[in-house]
């Protein structure tokens, strides 16, 4: 294979979320892996919607990832090629006129569905008179541009999905130029395709039906069409589509939320492959595994949980030095005597790394006392013997079994009120390694205050 030379190509109309971060992904690894080049281009030619701070998010983001990209461009500096593409379709006959309204088409649509036919365009645009034209443009109107298709089937092998065709008969002539001459998304992403060489074209399986009339239009402009590689969507955990979920699936909310970006990447790499889903520690392993062959034709699977589990394994298979750089940069943590032996205590408890905030204030701050009144006679006796001095990791042992002894309790009986009395919590961390953090200072005032 060459070196292929991909594009992202989002619009800074909002923050991306997973749904565009896997099309960026899959683009990405697929260069990455056969030496190739990763583009990203800004849709920005709807200037009205488009602004400055979506973009630099979009690329905040993209860079948090690890996305990095080979060249950047964007669609609005680049007005004058798009144009100069409608001047050369419209010399060739293959770009005309239309003067419906939005209500007149949807009327034509009914009525074709009504008398069982599909509802494509009649081509009523092209039969108009230069001077039936000056008249609709006296009233005020003004023209949309559509792209006249051949009609013949138009065919190429997808990646994933295999060998596909369209019939161009039975899809209604594409508009490329809205009547307030704007751009539609096609004619400049065929236009950018062919000038920076694009060798692949990676996205949803919604553009299936598109890529016929695209490569139709490669072929007007006098460009060779891209391979293409259309991927199944993305669905929730319980079947349903994220549309109503994006906001919140944001990659600018996920990083807030303290997801780590190889736990998205991880998932987003492997859901709807024949991979299984485990994390990974560098985008470079999950370039290397990577294959559109892997790819199955249905919807891929994003579930929160999944992510938050990968998200936890990775914090548990943190290397030690990188953990402890992180805990150092806390401001709130910065004086831990002993970071590493911090860090192998709480790691297994935690779900994204500022959950050590909380184990913090758990194991140093103050803690709400539970009601442990039940258990006031046996914690009693846990105060009074319990060890004085310095504590090791050989000390909760020591004192349990002399409790287990003297006071005829096993198991959970033995273990939980003491776990509720010294953290607060029904669960947690190993107690041998939290009373060596506590100390004995800490563990006799709350032992203290629980049976007060």
């Amino acid at each position: 294979m060459t070196s292929p030379i991909v594009r992202f190509a989002p619009s800074p109309t909002g923050r991306i979320h997973v749904g565009n971060v896997r099309t960026a992904l899959i683009n990405w690894l697929f260069a990455k892996k056969h030496g190739g080049k990763f583009l990203l281009r800004i849709d920005d030619t709807d200037r009205e919607r488009s602004t400055q701070d979506y973009e630099d998010g979009i690329k905040t983001d993209l860079n948090w990832l690890g996305l990095e990209w080979d060249d950047t461009f964007n669609q609005s500096d680049r007005f004058e090629k798009y144009d100069a593409a409608v001047e050369k379709l419209k010399a060739d006959g293959l770009l005309y006129a239309c003067y419906e309204t939005p209500d007149e088409l949807e009327r034509k649509r009914k009525i074709a569905l009504s008398r069982g036919r599909p509802p494509v365009y009649d081509r009523a645009g092209l039969a108009l008179t230069d001077d039936e034209k000056a008249s609709l443009e006296a009233e005020g109107r003004t023209p949309h541009w559509r792209f006249k298709l051949s009609g013949e089937r138009v065919e190429w092998t997808d990646l994933v999905r295999g060998p596909q065709s369209i019939d161009s008969a039975s899809v209604s002539d594409p508009i490329l130029v809205r009547g307030d001459g704007s751009y539609l998304y096609t004619l400049p992403s065929v236009v950018d395709d062919i000038e920076y060489n694009i060798t692949h074209v990676v996205r949803g399986e919604d553009h299936v039906t598109n890529s016929g009339a695209q490569i139709e239009i490669f072929k007007a402009l006098g460009g060779s069409a891209p391979d293409m590689a259309h991927t199944p969507l993305l669905i929730g955990a319980d079947g349903q589509g994220l549309s109503k979920r994006l906001g919140s699936l944001s990659i600018h909310e996920l990083s807030k939320d303290g997801v780590e970006p190889m736990a998205i990447a991880s998932l987003l790499a492997k859901i709807g492959t024949s991979d299984n889903v485990e994390i990974r520690s560098q985008l470079s392993e999950l370039s290397e595994e990577f294959s559109f062959d892997k790819i199955g034709r249905a919807p891929a699977r994003f579930d929160e949980t999944e992510l938050m589990k990968l998200n936890a394994n990775l914090l548990l298979d943190m290397p030690e030095d990188e953990a402890v750089s992180r805990l150092k940069a806390n401001p709130k943590l910065s004086d831990l005597s002993d970071p590493t032996f911090f860090w192998d205590t709480i790691k297994g408890n935690i779900s994204v790394f500022s959950d050590v905030d909380r184990w913090a204030g758990i194991l140093f701050g103050e803690i709400e006392t539970p009601d442990l009144a039940e258990d006031k006679d046996y914690l009693e006796q846990a105060l009074a013997s319990l060890p004085a001095g310095d504590y090791s990791e050989e000390t909760w042992s020591t004192w349990t079994s002399e409790l287990k002894v003297s006071t005829g309790r096993k198991g959970r009986g033995l273990f939980m009120p003491l776990r509720k009395a010294l953290t607060g919590e029904e669960r947690g961390p190993e107690m041998n390694r939290v009373l060596v953090l506590l100390g004995e200072a800490r563990a006799r005032a709350r032992l203290q205050a629980a049976v007060a």
